[in-house]
């Protein structure tokens, strides 16, 4: 039988690992940074978002510099992942 203060201290552990969980679904962490999701979007999201209808525009909004160098993260580590920060660039 589990003393109380061990099924406290797991309970706990549950429910901080859960939590956890909830927060890293919404995260990308690399080389310690985290990109929130929420505010970091990959070419694809960002047209979703932004009711771009072609990923091309995005592609060359980045080589046109319209879409700041600052506002753009290429995580080697995911085959040359591309994100944006999510504001409207029009």
């Amino acid at each position: 039988m589990v003393a109380v203060a061990e099924q406290t201290y797991l309970e706990e552990l549950l429910a901080n690992g859960e939590e956890l969980l909830a927060k890293g679904e919404d995260l990308l962490k690399i080389k310690g940074i985290e990109y929130s999701f929420a505010e970091w979007l990959t070419p694809v999201k960002y047209c979703e978002k932004f009711n771009i209808e072609n990923v091309a525009v995005i592609t060359n909004w980045i080589n046109r510099g319209k879409i700041p160098s600052e506002n753009i993260r290429v995580i080697e580590e995911l085959n040359n992942l591309k994100l944006i920060k999510a504001v409207s660039y029009k």
